[in-house]
């Protein structure tokens, strides 16, 4: 009897205890295993941030560690990856980033003074604490090197005003992390910039043509903001035309320059006009202007040869944030934080200017689709109107000196980058 119950002890240890402490004690070794991990990264990232390196190595450095095992929402993992193709990258809300910028206004790529905030003084620095956060995935960092991988052998242009150059600087900057940039420019005009990735045999260029179309100075007057200009609503400006053929990615991209008087003609007669004075002229928007610019340059586009080899890429308006004034009357920008979703919706004119943009690059995709050639949206708009604290304001420094708040452009480094993070994401799904 004794033994038949110490039999049917032992049994029930070995059926019930054991497997609980075995339990237990695998809970207890992952446990240690994952504290160990955690500590060990924690002391590495106070090394890191202790040590005397730049502060962009220093950040860097933290976030890949971090990265590595997956601690933060910042990671890249397939999972992200697969989520990422199947929301909607360009609705979100800007939420507080608590590193430094990819780059700063001493890093190794040319910052335009006009955006060079740091340079010239702001104090401030919340703005480059930001980070666009899409709401239902995430935004992966900038990868200079995927990006450059991606790229290999290839050209892309940046067709369009200022605020394309703007994009461009800051790709340019955000690459040079992984390779330093040449400038290979065939003219010392600012406005056409090339610059050469030698290792990659990556050129990025920019063709400065801020209404797109065919515009001449018609203003007795001569030049000022507000002088007339002939602007021929069916025929490209050759200035990127005759040179876009040699690119493989093509971004396009305008706005701002639409607003000033001008004088439509189409097949070579005058067919109406825009803030003018003309008798006996048909009065038309420059929402007219606008529409006609995009349709001619999206037509073009069509036209090239070898379309099946080539990525379209409209980047839509960028708004502006002008307060207590107008831009040439006072206006400025002095915000210190983004808007919410809750402080403003996309409406008035910027909603306009948008919504017409849309429209003839839905009617150029569709036609792409017949021909094999890829348009894809870089859809900014909705993001940046939240940013009324990444401008310039009074910190850029143009080249005349003027005194004039600049509210259009974006701080380098700023929210801008955030265009090129979106890019590196468009490109990354082209090539899957």
């Amino acid at each position: 009897m004794k033994w038949k119950n110490l039999h049917m002890l032992l049994e029930s240890f070995r059926k019930v205890v054991l497997p609980i402490l075995t339990l237990v004690l695998l809970v207890k070794i992952t446990f240690s295993s994952y504290n160990t991990t955690t500590d060990s990264l924690l002391q590495n990232l106070e090394s890191t941030l202790n040590k005397s390196v730049p502060f962009d190595q220093q950040k860097h450095e933290a976030i890949t560690q971090l990265q590595s095992v997956g601690i933060t929402s910042i990671n890249h993992s397939e999972k992200v990856g697969i989520k990422q193709q199947t929301c909607n990258l360009f609705e979100g809300k800007w939420i507080p980033f608590p590193y430094g910028p990819y780059y700063t206004n001493e890093t190794n790529c040319a910052i335009d003074d006009r955006q060079n905030c740091m340079k010239f003084g702001r104090l401030d620095r919340d703005f480059i604490h930001w980070r666009w956060k899409p709401d239902d995935c995430e935004l992966p960092l900038f990868d200079a090197m995927q990006f450059l991988e991606l790229v290999r052998g290839k050209t892309l242009a940046f067709v369009g005003d200022s605020l394309a150059r703007n994009q461009m600087q800051s790709l340019v900057c955000l690459l040079a992390s992984a390779a330093i940039p040449v400038d290979v420019s065939e003219t010392k005009d600012t406005r056409f910039r090339r610059w050469l990735f030698k290792d990659y045999n990556f050129t990025i260029i920019a063709l400065w043509s801020p209404q797109l179309i065919k515009s001449y100075e018609s203003d007795p007057n001569g030049y000022s903001y507000n002088s007339l200009m002939d602007l021929y609503l069916d025929k490209a400006d050759d200035v990127w035309a005759s040179q876009v053929d040699k690119a493989h990615i093509i971004i396009i991209s305008g706005g701002q320059w639409f607003f000033r008087p001008f004088l439509y003609y189409e097949n070579g007669q005058l067919i109406g006009c825009h803030k003018c004075n003309e008798k006996n002229t048909t009065k038309l928007s420059h929402y007219y202007g606008y529409r006609m610019a995009f349709r001619t340059a999206f037509k073009t586009l069509l036209s090239l040869k070898k379309l099946k080899s080539r990525l379209v890429i409209l980047r839509p308006f960028s708004p502006q944030h002008f307060e207590n004034g107008e831009w040439n009357k006072g206006g400025n920008c002095n915000r210190t934080r983004p808007f919410t979703n809750q402080d403003i919706k996309l409406d008035g004119y910027t909603l306009q200017m948008y919504l017409t943009q849309l429209q003839e690059f839905k009617a150029a995709q569709k036609e792409g689709k017949k021909k094999g050639v890829k348009f894809r949206l870089l859809d900014t708009t909705e993001a940046m109107l939240l940013r009324p604290d990444g401008h310039p304001n009074n910190y850029g420094h143009w080249p005349n000196e003027k005194k004039l708040a600049d509210c259009v452009h974006w701080c380098m480094p700023g929210p801008v980058d955030t265009w090129n993070e979106l890019l590196l994401s468009i490109l990354k799904m082209e090539a899957e």
